[in-house]
């Protein structure tokens, strides 16, 4: 029997609690070897539930041993993924990196060729193509129920008008190198959707506004993508909309599916729940979108969520030499999207360059 790869999580805050280690320790093919953390609370909470699992107080302790360990998962504050994420493939360790994938494009690039260069697997971590809308979109488009895809609408929205609640300071600081701001955050996800659904943009444009008084990074942005299929692509993330959007419009010239409310995988990951398991990533009845046109519609039962899938795909391209489920290819389209977004607001529509 093939032992299981070793992985050691370097971070534990709610990344790495929640979205990292709960598939490390319960995919098969995989073994939590490690968390890397400094901070003794969350070396105390890594221990009480991971009993197993050893506690690394350093990335630097962890460099030295990187011959025990088969991956590496990157989850610290967005200026270091980059960084870390370097040093880890330089000690030889294939490397999940939390998004957004680095916080410049230049970065990205030259992560990307350092994993190239020692021919060792770099995947982003781009979970949300495993929310189940998502998979639904997916699913009705390639069905044809939708017909030929015009306008795609996504959004992710949420009421926080008072920017100092719950503030992570490397979140909220303006200075670039933090990749601070709504763009980076949510906006990762929505843009690495639409391009996994209808290819890289040609163009973009953007507002990407400052909305809140004591917030000093984009917590409201708008982004267009225009694809080169014609299909045009509209973005929302906002921490100040006191009324939600729905989460999918899909508009087709047959039918449109919309979808209301967020997948329900993160809620059960921060209640701690054990992923994988009977019912996992099913949402209720209420909660599924419709399918029709005009005033005629029906309701479209939403496919289950599944990090785990993921996870799986990163054992398989482990384990045969394979591409990962998401490429650095793919977090390098993000950043070229983001940054191009970021030149719209200053000087309008951006046509993005030839892929770098």
């Amino acid at each position: 029997m093939t032992s299981s790869l070793r992985a050691a999580l370097v971070g534990y805050g709610l990344g790495g609690s929640a979205f990292h280690a709960p598939f490390l320790a319960s995919t098969p093919g995989l073994v939590l070897g490690a968390v890397v953390t400094g901070n003794p609370e969350r070396q105390t909470a890594a221990r009480d539930r991971y009993p197993g699992t050893e506690v690394i107080g350093s990335l630097d302790e962890l460099l030295t041993r990187a011959d025990e360990f088969d991956l590496a998962v990157v989850t610290t504050p967005n200026r270091h993924h980059a960084a870390n994420a370097t040093a880890l493939l330089e000690h030889g360790l294939p490397v999940v990196v939390d998004k957004p994938f680095a916080a410049s494009l230049d970065d990205a690039r030259a992560l990307r060729e350092t994993a190239r260069s020692r021919n060792l697997m770099l995947a982003p971590f781009h979970n949300r193509r495993y929310d189940g809308d998502f998979l639904t979109v997916q699913r009705l488009l390639n069905e044809g129920r939708l017909g030929r895809a015009l306008r795609f609408e996504s959004r992710f929205e949420r009421w926080r008008p008072d920017a100092s609640v719950n503030r992570k300071e490397w979140k909220e600081n303006a200075d670039p190198a933090n990749a601070g701001g709504i763009t980076f955050d949510l906006g990762s996800h929505l843009i690495d959707q639409a391009v996994v659904l209808f290819g890289r943009p040609t163009h973009v444009h953007a507002e990407v506004l400052v909305r809140r008084e004591t917030a000093l990074v984009d917590d409201d942005v708008f982004i267009a993508l225009t694809h080169d299929n014609g299909v045009r692509s509209h973005l929302w993330m906002s921490a100040i909309a006191a009324d939600l959007g729905p989460r999918f419009r899909v508009l087709g010239d047959k039918a449109y599916y919309v979808k209301y409310g967020l997948d329900p995988q993160e809620n059960a990951l921060r209640a701690g729940e054990i992923p994988g398991g009977p019912g996992w990533g099913e949402e209720p009845e209420s909660e599924w979108g419709r399918v029709g046109a005009d005033r005629q519609s029906t309701v479209e039962r939403t496919d289950p969520g599944a990090y785990q899938q993921f996870w799986s795909g990163i054992v398989t391209a482990l384990r045969t030499n394979t591409p990962p489920p998401v490429t650095a290819d793919d977090g390098v389209t993000v950043l070229e999207v983001i940054e191009a977004a970021y030149r719209a607001q200053a000087s309008g529509r951006q046509e993005i360059p030839p892929v770098g």
